[in-house]
């Protein structure tokens, strides 16, 4: 964690929010959705505003980032990891309020933005993306180059799957050369074909995953002028 705020030796303040409760408050309005500024002080979590900062200096310091990796290495660690296959899917997500103010060059705004999951066999997300809705999906290998080294076993760093999933979304032949150029064998439902490629059977986890993810109504709706946050 980022280190705290030296404090002055003349009228030093009330004492800072821990960092315990600063969590809390950041899950309790990722849960429920509410505003920053309506989160209840009385709850314990300090402040709206106090919670957002904290987590706006978190990921600005790569924290939620290396949580992250260091959940994927116990996971490994536990056998609880299958990375032999990966599925991607992409889910949009709408601005409301303020975050339909965010600087656009493209003038976009009102199609949001797209967030683009990998996960493993078993569902668990492994690597994301986030970008503007208005651009394609071809989005492969920047899923690929997202993916954090995987330790937790003795030996060489897991860094890719064997075999991928995609839907017809992700249909591009120069990526199956380059993704077959990395060792990994590309799935992906071709474009302007019927629909029953099959690959619904494998590629659910993925989409499970962003139900999971959409229980907290702050991933689903962004509602900060930060989209990096989400």
């Amino acid at each position: 964690l980022p280190p705290p705020k030296p404090r002055r030796k003349k009228h030093p303040g009330r004492l800072p929010v821990s960092n315990r409760a600063a969590l809390d408050g950041i899950l309790n309005v990722f849960k429920t959705g509410i505003r920053w500024c309506d989160l209840w002080t009385k709850l314990g979590f300090g402040s709206g505003p106090t919670c957002w900062k904290r987590l706006r200096d978190w990921q600005r310091a790569g924290v939620w980032s290396a949580l992250h990796e260091l959940l994927l290495a116990k996971l490994r660690e536990a056998g609880e990891l299958d990375f032999s296959q990966a599925a991607v899917d992409s889910s949009s997500v709408r601005p409301l309020g303020r975050a339909k103010n965010w600087p656009d060059p493209h003038r976009s705004l009102a199609t949001g933005f797209e967030r683009h999951i990998l996960v493993d066999a078993n569902g668990v997300p492994i690597g994301a993306i986030l970008i503007r809705a208005n651009r394609n999906e071809y989005l492969l290998l920047p899923l690929i180059d997202a993916v954090p080294p995987l330790r937790g076993v003795r030996g060489r760093l897991l860094r890719k799957p064997e075999v991928i999933y995609a839907d017809r979304g992700y249909d591009s032949e120069p990526h199956r050369q380059r993704l077959r150029a990395r060792g990994i064998e590309p799935v992906i439902a071709l474009r302007r074909m019927e629909c029953g490629s099959g690959l619904g059977k494998l590629r659910w986890v993925v989409q499970r995953t962003h139900a999971w993810l959409h229980n907290f109504v702050v991933l689903a709706f962004a509602l900060s002028v930060e989209p990096r946050l989400y």
